[in-house]
């Protein structure tokens, strides 16, 4: 029996036991489920052999006390523990087991110093990887040195050739230039000469003026008065006045972006506070009417006072009217934008035909509003001025002047609603506008919008008397004229001459002030 046990302590059954817990703790997150559970049987079956020896010592030390030896201490411990369910493997000898022990415990030592050399092998390997990579490194800036000195040297080869090429080139464009500066001034040249002759020409006028009588000296003054009077081709309102073209040309591509981004970035803030899209486009068309009112209005202010101040000083040759023109080119930025766009609010939140949530202002579309006054200001401020096309709800269809949104009734003649005004300079349409047809727009609704679509400012304009908004509603026998195809003579006078108020509060404050009839 001291044998066995001798035996069995120098196996170190239970030291294998817990390196093989501690070991497949260290792995069980790593292992796979088939994995584990052959480790935990693998335990469970040295478990059961160590039992099984332990057992056999238990009844060796039990045999040496006689027949009844150990039993009450077996009866104490041992019953009520069998009694729990302990497994115990039978079937094999003591030396057997402890032979098998043994195996197992050299196995798993073979088996540690096997993983090792493999971890010491690819460790080994990965420090090999690493100096190759280093050493590719190297190569390849060698290599890259080594291009870079080709390059280098063959630019050293060539520069010469390069750099009078470069020459040439710079020879060839000074050339161009030298030539774009003789024409124009040959151009220049021939202008000056031109003005020379004509200065002689009103001085010998005037040197033969002197001695004649009073009479005589009032019908030549009433001559060249007249003369005088006409636009001449350094004047400002001349037709190939170069301010004016480029100026227009700007602003009417300016006109289109708007229509094509920034009236989308303000329908796209007016729909995060209001699902209405007909009232967004409402009141992005009302903003740029009023823009256009509050701007015109301004400049015809602005103008009166330019005309006063420049004609305390005026003494020619160009007519007050131009002095006053060229006055206004040079300087066309002196305007208060800040007080427009807080004039165009103001009648946005006073106008009856559209709304916002009442906690929301339109202020929210600022931005737009402030881009449409500084367009609107740079097209009063021309020598042609630009204008948009006087409108109004349920008013008929025009083709020539605006087109139809893609949500309209094709087949209505009347417009709904307009999106987007149109541009005319006079009565010549520069670019068509865009308005909404349906056949809801009845004769009521179309008499009621005329009179609340206007902002306050062209509300106590004197060019629109209740009269003639009240005339612009027509009466059913001219809509069956209109749509059979047979258009009055009146409203066809109507629609030619009609202007924005403004406009004419301007034209009539101008030729009153100085006395001139109209």
């Amino acid at each position: 029996m001291a044998e066995s046990l001798r035996r069995l302590v120098n196996i170190g059954s239970f030291s294998i036991l817990q390196e093989k817990l501690e070991k497949w703790l260290d792995d069980y997150h790593v292992n796979t489920c088939d994995q584990n559970v052959a480790r935990c049987c693998e335990v469970i079956e040295l478990n059961a052999r160590i039992q099984s020896q332990l057992f056999k010592l238990l009844s060796l030390s039990a045999a040496e006390g006689g027949a009844y030896g150990g039993a009450g201490i077996i009866k104490d411990r041992l019953l009520p523990w069998l009694g729990q369910g302990l497994v115990t493997v039978g079937g094999l000898s003591a030396d057997t087991s402890l032979n098998i022990l043994a195996d197992v415990a050299a196995k798993d030592r073979e088996l540690g110093e096997v993983q090792d050399m493999y971890e010491r092998s690819i460790q080994n390997l990965q420090a090999d990887l690493q100096q190759t990579r280093i050493e590719a490194d190297d190569l390849k800036k060698e290599l890259d040195d080594t291009r870079d000195e080709l390059d280098s040297s063959k630019r050293l080869s060539t520069s010469e050739k390069m750099f009078s090429e470069a020459e040439v080139r710079e020879q060839r464009s000074k050339i161009i230039r030298l030539e774009d500066e003789i024409i124009q001034l040959r151009s220049r040249a021939n202008l000056v000469d031109t003005y020379e002759h004509q200065l002689r020409k009103l001085r010998d006028d005037i040197s033969m003026l002197t001695g004649r009588d009073y009479l005589i000296n009032g019908e030549i003054f009433d001559s060249v008065k007249s003369y005088h009077s006409l636009p001449r081709p350094s004047s400002p309102f001349a037709l190939d006045d170069v301010t004016q073209r480029v100026r227009q040309q700007t602003l009417i591509t300016r006109f289109n972006d708007m229509f094509a981004s920034d009236r989308l970035d303000a329908m796209d803030t007016l729909r995060q506070y209001s699902d209405d899209h007909e009232n967004n486009q409402r009141i992005i068309y009302i903003a740029l009417q009023d823009a256009f009112t509050v701007a015109k209005l301004a400049f015809a202010n602005f103008k009166v006072k330019v005309r006063s101040n420049v004609a305390a000083t005026h003494i020619g040759p160009e007519t007050l009217e131009e002095a006053v023109q060229d006055y206004v080119n040079r300087n066309s930025d002196l305007y208060d934008l800040p007080g427009m766009v807080a004039d165009v609010i103001r009648a946005l939140n006073r106008n009856p035909k559209i709304f916002l949530p009442p906690e929301i202002s339109y202020s929210v579309i600022q931005p737009f509003v402030r881009e449409a006054c500084k367009m609107a200001w740079g097209m009063s401020a021309l020598a042609r001025p630009l204008d948009i096309a006087v409108s109004a709800d349920g008013e008929l269809f025009e083709d020539s002047k605006y087109r139809r949104s893609y949500d309209s009734e094709f087949s209505a003649p009347l417009v709904n609603h307009h999106i987007w005004p149109c541009l005319m300079q006079g009565i010549r349409v520069l670019m068509k506008g865009e308005c909404c047809t349906r056949r809801g727009a009845t004769l009521g609704r179309r008499s009621r919008s005329t009179s609340r679509s206007a902002s306050p400012l062209r509300a106590i304009s004197p060019a629109r008397s209740p009269t003639r908004a009240r005339s612009r509603s027509p009466s059913p026998r001219r809509l069956e004229s209109v749509y059979s195809g047979r258009t009055s003579p009146g409203y066809r006078t109507r629609s030619r001459t009609s202007s924005s108020p403004s406009r004419a509060v301007t034209a009539s404050t101008s030729l009153s002030h100085y006395g001139v009839r109209s």
